[in-house]
């Protein structure tokens, strides 16, 4: 694997002067740039390919989780933080890891062979269908327990983020694999599926019922996020 080019979103000198040594000591990442605040790295984002961010929360003008939520291709995260209060929305968010200031190298080490290891794994996870298929015969592999599975994406009724794992329902059983639901929601055809919460995707055509706050699907209720209900109530009229 090539080496991960990284970026770094921190506001303060100290804390970045940190990160900026202990990646100089790891061959496996390049560092692109340092920004002081969202806006900077987002407008960088927009003309780079970048592997690996390493944000910090609380930074002015955009506030880190909010600046994650803006970004539609989101590359693998790591949150660098004094305050541990946000732990679970960072992983709702799907953040690879999530480190305390002040950081040892020993624990930063720990996050990057994290994001290694994931990113080797996104790699190969997935074998796209090939484009001449039809819908009902369009499919992916995911990894099991050391099996490629092969999924029919008709036979998908919701996917689940469950932090590092996605678990995926289906019309012939339940799947859980390790990936992000950016790398899936990725390979999965816009036309057949839609995220209604930062922890749900759905197949559009296994919905029984919604309303303005939730949908039936085969007997499971899931809720619509707020962020995404003028988007689902618009796709589904």
């Amino acid at each position: 694997m090539s080496n991960l080019a990284c970026i770094i979103v921190e506001d303060e000198p100290l804390a970045a002067r940190i990160l900026i040594e202990y990646i100089d000591q790891l061959s496996s990442l390049e560092l692109k740039g340092h920004f002081k605040n969202a806006l900077l790295a987002a407008d960088y984002l927009q003309k780079n390919q970048i592997d690996l961010i390493f944000l910090d929360i609380h930074l002015p003008k955009l506030k880190g989780m909010n600046f994650l939520r803006t970004l539609t291709k989101r590359p693998q995260v790591i949150i660098t933080t004094a305050y541990n209060e946000y732990a679970v929305e960072g992983f709702e968010l799907n953040v690879v890891d999530y480190l305390l200031k002040p950081i040892e190298f020993d624990r930063f080490m720990m996050a990057v062979n994290k994001v290694k290891r994931i990113s080797s794994e996104n790699s190969v996870q997935f074998i796209p269908a090939p484009s001449t298929q039809t819908a009902e015969k369009d499919y992916l592999f995911v990894s099991v327990q050391k099996k490629k599975i092969r999924l029919e994406l008709a036979d998908i009724i919701f996917i689940e983020s469950q932090r590092e794992y996605i678990r995926i329902l289906t019309t012939k059983g339940e799947f859980l694999t390790k990936v992000s639901t950016v790398e899936i929601e990725s390979r999965l055809p816009s036309r057949q599926f839609a995220r209604i919460h930062r922890s749900y995707i759905i197949a559009l055509n296994k919905i029984e019922s919604f309303t303005a706050e939730e949908v039936e699907l085969k007997g499971h209720t899931l809720p619509i996020g707020r962020g995404y209900r003028e988007k689902i109530q618009q796709l589904l009229s």
